[in-house]
């Protein structure tokens, strides 16, 4: 096992039998997005794809969930002067093509592994990616509406492309949980693994992928 510097403790990654695992660690937030977390999975992102030991990419959360989307915890406390609506919408853009579009964009295999809840940005990272697998316990929420905020991080763009254009409306409009098994009907995920041996099946999954014809099926 290999490790790779992600220089937080929020961010992990390791490379295993061709896989790198990056693991969102800030379990007693739910793995919410902030200001160390995101930059480092930016950075991470480059490092594994320019790595040639890499076959596939799985993106996982510590402890019972994915990620739980921004933390709004640290929205609205910065002491600088207010943002005009165009700088937001910038600044927005920037990290969308930076994070989600760079994760849709990426030249390995990459997998989104759900050991519980993703909501919000955290299920624009998993519905980037090129496949998810999850937990019989996991479920994912849009959640933007709960905050007041649009389906960002390319949720809109990525979810009717998945589901259906009514379909994802409908998410977005009621912000319903959708479980792993009406999730594997929708065809939004590709397995369900037990609660118990999640991890080992994941890795196990996407190493089958890593060590497989990669570069073909890359494209």
């Amino acid at each position: 096992m290999i490790t790779i510097e992600t220089r937080t403790e929020e961010l992990l990654c390791h490379i295993e039998d061709r896989v790198a695992v990056i693991t969102l660690n800030k379990p007693n937030k739910k793995n919410a997005l902030g200001d160390l977390l995101t930059p480092a999975l930016r950075r991470t992102l480059l490092v594994v794809e320019a790595d040639d030991r890499v076959g596939a990419v799985m993106i996982t959360g510590a402890g019972d969930a994915f990620c739980s989307g921004g933390d709004v915890s640290g929205m609205g406390g910065s002491s600088s002067a207010p943002k005009s609506v165009e700088d937001r919408i910038d600044e927005l853009t920037r990290k969308q093509e930076t994070l989600t579009l760079r994760l849709h964009e990426l030249e390995k295999i990459t997998i989104a592994a759900l050991p519980g809840a993703a909501a919000g940005a955290g299920v624009s990272i998993a519905l980037a990616c090129d496949l998810r697998v999850v937990s019989s316990r996991a479920f994912v929420t849009t959640a933007f509406k709960n905050v007041g905020l649009s389906g960002d991080y390319g949720a809109s763009w990525f979810l009717p492309r998945l589901i259906g254009l009514a379909k994802a409306k409908e998410l977005f409009y009621t912000a319903d949980r959708v479980g792993a098994e009406e999730g594997l009907r929708l065809g939004l995920f590709s397995q369900i693994f037990p609660e118990e041996t999640f991890r080992e099946d994941a890795f196990a999954y996407t190493r089958n992928i890593a060590n497989g014809p990669t570069a073909t099926l890359g494209l």
